[in-house]
């Protein structure tokens, strides 16, 4: 046993399932890039007044944070979400608006680890800031959408909401804190604390105790102020037209504090009803502004990489394996003619790979086997002195042996084209 393990609450990940991670992202990639958004990679590490912007009532703020002091005597702290860094990034360069962005990577936070939950984990999501528009809030929704059905869950539900603008927001906090505060008795001791600091928190509790007067709380509804309901009719009206099927809950208010307007989540039916939130997202207008920028509207969402993939295991789709090679190469001779074909067939745009350490023509053929790669080119000493090689269909055994200036040709004849792989200077 290794003398040192991963701290809890990470793990490492392996092949193949580090590229099925891989893979994942580029699906997310090539559909939000078709759409116009470009990547952004903010630091790891951030002020911790960067942070503190998403509400002193969030556990995220209050407990979950990994903040420190550095060697500079700076008060810094581990990205627990991407949101912040995006709209800090955005008051420090003053990018020409719309400013459309995905991100993807990781985030930290200290909370105890479950399925699907890690203290860290990654997400992918986008970010949009500069524009204040119904239909926009729809293209961010359905991009989240389009996502998953592209990697393949069916079992995916659409659940969205409006929490108004700041003042209807405001107005629904006082009312749920002196509806919660005559309910108090029946409360459970963390939503009592949690009603201290933030009521519209209260919602967020799972706990059976508190259900009861969650179901009796007043809904946002009667608190929307003329502008925001027609906002969030034009919102829906955009997913009906877009055939995207949709839930209104007017209990969803999202776990961060800087909500307004449109919030929505993704909810997997396939995963424990505990954690079964597979991305979300919402408006939050007024972001940019607390980090010391202009006044900036904004919208966007966040995905779970590994809720996501436990999805996908759950439905039994986007599988993934170790990844094919084309050739490997065998040599025995002595390793030169290996080093020299590999190197030539990488750059042709073939996968290659081959053995080392001078091994014997069995032990090459196994590892051969193993690598998944579809044909063995191999040098022996008769093909070295007469300038062959031969080639062997791994999956038949079939083989021919062809003068070592028509590999390439012969390989693209049984393989099928590559793309040569490119230089820049």
């Amino acid at each position: 046993m290794s003398s040192f393990q991963t701290s809890p609450g990470t793990r490492d990940i392996l092949p193949p399932h580090a590229g099925r991670w891989r893979a994942l992202i580029q699906v997310f990639a090539d559909g939000v890039e078709s759409a116009g958004y470009q990547n952004i990679i903010p630091p790891l590490f951030e002020d911790l007044g960067v942070f503190q912007r998403l509400g002193d009532a969030t556990d995220v703020v209050t407990k979950e944070m990994y903040d420190f002091m550095d060697k500079g005597g700076r008060h810094i702290a581990l990205r627990p979400e991407h949101t912040a860094s995006v709209c800090r990034a955005f008051a420090q360069h003053r990018p020409t608006p719309p400013w459309k962005v995905w991100y993807s990577g990781p985030n930290f936070r200290y909370e105890r680890p479950q399925a699907g939950r890690f203290r860290q984990f990654d997400q992918v999501g986008i970010e949009v800031l500069g524009v204040d528009d119904s239909q926009l809030d729809v293209e961010v929704i359905s991009l989240g959408w389009d996502f998953y059905q592209a990697i393949g869950l069916s079992n995916v539900s659409l659940v969205i909401n409006s929490l108004g603008d700041a003042g209807d927001r405001g107005r629904y906090i006082e009312a749920l804190g002196a509806y919660f505060t005559t309910h108090s008795e029946t409360l459970s001791e963390q939503a009592l604390a949690t009603l201290e600091r933030n009521p519209l928190r209260v919602l967020d509790s799972k706990r059976p105790q508190d259900a009861s007067a969650i179901a009796g709380a007043p809904a946002i509804g009667a608190f929307l102020s003329t502008d925001a309901a027609a906002h969030f009719a034009a919102v829906c009206a955009g997913l009906d037209a877009l055939n995207i099927p949709y839930v209104v809950n007017e209990r969803l208010v999202r776990g961060l504090d800087y909500y307004q307007r449109t919030t929505f989540e993704f909810i997997s039916g396939s995963l424990d009803s505990a954690q079964n939130a597979v991305g979300g997202g919402g408006r939050y207008d007024g972001l940019v502004e607390d980090l010391g920028g202009p006044a900036t509207p904004g919208i966007g969402f966040a995905l779970g990489v590994d809720r996501t993939l436990l999805a996908c295991d759950a439905e039994e789709c986007f599988s993934y394996g170790f990844p094919a090679l084309d050739v490997f190469v065998i040599d025995t001779t002595g390793g030169s003619y290996a080093l020299s074909i590999t190197h030539q067939l990488r750059h042709s745009g073939f996968s290659a790979d081959r053995a080392f350490e001078g091994r014997s023509m069995k032990s090459q053929m196994k590892s051969a086997d193993r690598s998944g790669a579809q044909v063995a080119v191999i040098i022996g000493d008769t093909e070295a002195e007469e300038s062959t090689c031969t080639v062997r269909n791994l999956s038949t055994s079939e083989q021919t042996t062809i003068p070592s200036t028509e590999l390439q040709s012969h390989l693209v004849s049984v393989l099928g084209p590559r793309q040569p792989r490119r230089h820049t200077p």
